[in-house]
């Protein structure tokens, strides 16, 4: 059984940046071994699945320097303090694509990466939306675009869609946008 396998000896942070920091804890399993853990912490997320239209979804281009390449995504950002994920999601939905949903609905919550990051992303789906002016942060470079889930497979085959929140949007439009499975509510 693992309900208690692991105890945290320790913690201390080795890094502190603006967008997260990392932590090293000192781990005794319940065999008595010791082990050190690295963590990255990182706010809450927002990922949304915004309609424009039946079978149409709003994606956004940018460059990421992590992959090296420019992709289509879902529109996506990071919580400001405490700040709720509804209004987080509308925020960022309203400033890196100019849209706003006249309604938002909540849709699962799911740990993004939990081998090495406490990051947890709530995912919405916006519908009937208004057209509006993009915001963009100074270092944002954001182009938007409308697809149909036939348009954004082609964008998948030839790579232009390789994040795992955006796949997880396309699987959800092809299941017929129904609920998905998740279990990670916090």
């Amino acid at each position: 059984m693992m309900e208690k396998l692991v105890h945290t000896l320790g913690s201390h942070v080795v890094f502190e940046g603006p967008v997260f920091r990392v932590r090293t804890d000192e781990l005794r399993y319940s065999d008595g071994s010791t082990h050190r853990c690295d963590v990255v912490e990182h706010a809450a997320t927002f990922g949304i699945i915004a309609l424009s239209a039946p079978g149409e979804i709003v994606l956004v281009r940018q460059y990421r320097h992590p992959a090296g390449r420019i992709l289509w995504e879902i529109p996506a950002g990071t919580a400001d303090g405490d700040e709720e994920p509804m209004a987080g999601a509308a925020r960022e939905l309203a400033e890196e694509t100019g849209f706003r949903a006249a309604r938002m609905r909540a849709l699962c919550t799911l740990f993004m990466t939990p081998g090495f990051c406490d990051e947890l992303m709530h995912f919405f789906v916006a519908e009937e939306l208004r057209a509006g002016t993009q915001s963009l942060d100074e270092d944002e470079r954001i182009e938007v675009g409308r697809f149909t889930l036939e348009q954004a497979r082609s964008l998948v085959a030839d790579g232009e869609i390789a994040d795992v929140k955006t796949l997880l949007a396309l699987q959800w439009m092809a299941s017929g946008e129904g609920e998905l499975l998740c279990a990670t509510r916090r």
